[in-house]
This record gives structure tokens, C-alpha cells and sequence, in this order.
């Protein structure tokens, strides 16, 4: 059973909220970065999203660019991510989501990679840049494996396009608070309930929502209608505003968070 099925079954059971927590991986260093994600678990972060560093983040805002420029400038390049996964695995379980472009993954090679992913521990794919309905073009992207595949909703998709993307989901769905990059947003918009219940109608898939979460009150709020709420460029800032306690930094920050989003 995937570790992502497992979490929101037990979420449930307990009438709790899921926190998402994206940081790049490699950011500052690979030994950091682990003690990171590590940290994360730790401080009961049900799920990980990391990000494969690239060369050209078009959807990302400057916070989560300059992450992964920091970590490809300490020499992360995908297998490396894949060995910071395993050896984050030889004491965790918490499921880890890698939220990449495809670039990297066919420089590696599509079925090398999602044979490599799911040996390393790999739970989730969150594909930035491959429309789902373009990927059934294309032999190769349709591959099955064990890895779900998470999918992106954006508050503005039509209905039509809410209910194709929401019936082949998997794992969760990552629903956007508003349009536009990551970390350019002054808060979750107002609309999250309805953007949520739009998604609800067609699946019962958990709906997590990010983008614009900064603070312990804005993730209550969004947590009361959703599944979980994700936070990435707020996380990811405590590490470019403080490398050398990066571990601490971010565990400060990011704990007031979860507790308010599984206190709702």
C-alpha cells in the first residue's frame, strides 16, 4: 500500500488534516538538505514534497529559483536526489512526493527513472509542466508503477477541466489557492472553499491546497476546507534568509504550521 494512501486513511480515522511541506532538494547542501527533511518528519509533516532542482523552474517565483540554483550550484543533479530519498528512507517513512518538470526525467531516462524512484522510496510524481491529458499521447508516459501521480488544479480550470483532472487522480490533488508562480501571492484567496467543494463534486480524492500560505492562521483557515494545506516558498525563504542554522530555522518556522492545521 502506498505510504500517500496510508497517511490520508489514517488522517481520517483521526479526523486530522494533512500539512504538506516542499523544500528543494539540495537546498543548502545535500547533508543539510536531509537533516531537513528529516527535521520535517520529525515535527509531524505528514507528507514531503521535493523539489528536483532545474535549470529553468518557469513555474516557480524567486524564492523557490534561487533554492534550486543553490542546490545545483552544490552539485544536486537528479540521482543525487534519488540517493538523498534513500538514505532519508534508512530511518523514515513519512511519504515523500518529488515535484519536478519533466526535463529532468527524460534526461535520465522515463522507465530508468521510475524504476530508480520507487527503489529509492519515492511515493508520488507531481509533474509541473505534462498536462495528464497530454501524457496518454505519448507510450512511454503511461507507464503504471507504484508511485502516484499527483495532480494540479488551478482555482480558474473550467468545470469540464476540474472533473477530467479530478476523476484520474491519485494520491491527492494540489489544488491552487490562486494562479500564477509559486511565493507571489499575498495569502490564499478567498474563494478556497469553493474551489475545493468544485473539486469535491468529482472525486474523493483528498484536496490539499497551497500557494500563499505563510502564516499559522492562514493554514487554519484553508485547513477548514480541505484536506491538507501545502506550504513551499515560506519554508524554503527560512532557508535562504539563514543557511548556516538552515535545520533550526526551518523547524521553527514551519511547527506553528502544522500544529495549525491539524488543531482545526
Amino acid at each position: 500500500m502506498n505510504r500517500i494512501d496510508d497517511t490520508f486513511r489514517t488522517l481520517k480515522a483521526e479526523g486530522k488534516k494533512a500539512f504538506v511541506a516542499y523544500v528543494s532538494a539540495g537546498d543548502p547542501n545535500f547533508e543539510t538538505s536531509l537533516e531537513i527533511i528529516k527535521g520535517l518528519a520529525d515535527s509531524d509533516a505528514d507528507i514531503i514534497e521535493l523539489g528536483v532542482p532545474f535549470s529553468d523552474p518557469l513555474a516557480d517565483g524567486i524564492v523557490n529559483q534561487m533554492a534550486a540554483d543553490r542546490a545545483l550550484k552544490a552539485g544536486m543533479t537528479t540521482p543525487r536526489v534519488l540517493e538523498l530519498v534513500t538514505e532519508f528512507r534508512k530511518t523514515h517513512q513519512t511519504p515523500i512526493v518529488l515535484f519536478t518538470y519533466l526535463n529532468p526525467i527524460y534526461t535520465y531516462g522515463y522507465e530508468k527513472f521510475l524504476q530508480d524512484a520507487e527503489a529509492a522510496g519515492i511515493d508520488g510524481l507531481l509533474l509541473l509542466d505534462l498536462p495528464p491529458d497530454e501524457a496518454v499521447l505519448n507510450e512511454e508516459l503511461c507507464q503504471k508503477s507504484s508511485l502516484k501521480n499527483i495532480t494540479l488544479i488551478a482555482p480558474t480550470s473550467p468545470d469540464s477541466r476540474i472533473e477530467l483532472l479530478a476523476k484520474q487522480s491519485e494520491g491527492f490533488i494540489y489544488a491552487l489557492s490562486r494562479t500564477g508562480v509559486t511565493g507571489a501571492h499575498g495569502g490564499p484567496s478567498a474563494a478556497v472553499a469553493d474551489t475545493v467543494a468544485r473539486i469535491q463534486t468529482h472525486t474523493d480524492t483528498p484536496v490539499c491546497v497551497g500557494f500563499g500560505i505563510t502564516t499559522p492562521e492562514q493554514a487554519a483557515e484553508v485547513a477548514k476546507h480541505a484536506d491538507g494545506v501545502v506550504v513551499g516558498s515560506a519554508i524554503v525563504k527560512q532557508i535562504e534568509q539563514d543557511p548556516a542554522n538552515a535545520v533550526e530555522a526551518v523547524i521553527n518556522f514551519t511547527k506553528p504550521l502544522i500544529n495549525a492545521t491539524k488543531n482545526v
